[in-house]
C-alpha cells in the first residue's frame, strides 16, 4: 500500500507521535485475549495493543527493515483512516488511534514503524446504522482467532456478544472503546420522524376512498356497497 512517498528530516520529539489507521478486532479461540489484524499485508497477523511489528513475508529480521515492506503503518489524518472504512472490505474495520514507538520513519501522509501502543478503538456503526453496543463474532477468523464486528443488541439476536468494555479490559487497562454512528444512521432517524406523517396521510386516503366508494354505490342503487364495500 504506498500511502507514504517523501520522507521528511529526521526527528527526535518529546512524546511518542500519534497516528490513525484501521483494523479488524480479533478475540482468541478460548476467550481470554483480544487483538487486531491489518487490512493489507498484515492481514495474516494478529497484533495485541501493545507490540512490536513482525514482517509480513514471514522474513527473520527486525521490522521494519529496509528493502522489505514491512513494519506498522498508521496516517497522521483521523479523517483518512475513516475513508478507508468506506472499502466494501473494510465495513467492519475499526479505527485504532495508536502511539508511534521505537524507530519510524516519517512520511508525507504517515508513520512507518516499529512499535505501537493502541489507545483507542472507534467503532464504527451497526450495518442497520444504529450505533454499535457490543462486539459480535463473524464468520471470518485465523488459526486461534475469531473476527469480530460492531453490533446493535436488536442484530444480534440471539448470538454472543462481548461488551466494549469487556473487549478493552481485554486489551489492556490503557485502552479506551468508543463508538460512533454513520450517516446511515441519521437516514434512518429521518425516516422514523416522518412515519407519523406517512401513516396520517394514509388514514386520509382510506377515508377518501371509502367515501367514493359509498357515492359509487348511490350511483348504482346498492345500498351496502357493492363489491367494494369494505370486509
Amino acid at each position: 500500500m504506498r500511502l507514504f512517498r517523501e520522507r521528511l528530516p529526521q526527528e527526535r520529539p518529546a512524546v511518542p507521535p500519534t497516528g490513525y489507521k484501521v483494523a479488524f478486532p480479533m478475540l482468541s479461540w478460548d476467550g481470554t485475549r483480544t487483538g487486531f489484524r491489518g487490512v493489507s499485508l498484515g492481514g495474516r497477523i494478529v497484533y495485541g495493543a501493545l507490540d512490536e511489528a513482525r514482517c509480513g513475508y514471514g522474513r527473520r529480521h527486525d521490522s521494519p527493515a529496509r528493502g522489505c515492506d514491512c513494519g506498522f503503518y498508521c496516517l497522521h489524518s483521523a479523517a483518512e483512516a475513516q475513508a478507508l472504512t468506506c472499502a466494501t472490505d473494510c465495513r467492519d474495520a475499526v479505527i485504532l488511534q495508536v502511539s508511534v514507538l521505537g524507530a519510524y520513519t516519517r512520511y508525507e501522509r504517515g508513520v512507518r514503524y516499529a512499535r505501537q501502543r493502541v489507545r483507542n478503538v472507534r467503532v464504527g456503526a451497526c450495518r442497520c446504522g444504529r450505533a454499535a453496543e457490543a462486539f459480535v463474532r463473524t464468520e471470518t477468523g485465523l488459526p486461534g482467532w475469531r473476527e469480530l464486528r460492531g453490533t446493535c443488541v436488536a442484530c444480534a439476536g440471539g448470538l454472543r456478544l462481548l461488551e466494549l468494555r469487556e473487549f478493552a479490559g481485554l486489551a489492556g487497562a490503557w485502552v479506551n472503546v468508543t463508538t460512533s454512528v454513520g450517516d446511515r444512521a441519521a437516514a434512518q432517524v429521518g425516516t422514523q420522524a416522518g412515519l407519523p406523517a406517512l401513516a396520517a396521510e394514509a388514514a386520509l386516503l382510506r377515508a377518501r376512498l371509502d367515501e367514493f366508494q359509498e357515492r359509487l354505490a348511490e350511483l348504482e342503487g346498492d345500498p351496502e356497497g357493492g363489491p367494494w364495500a369494505a370486509g
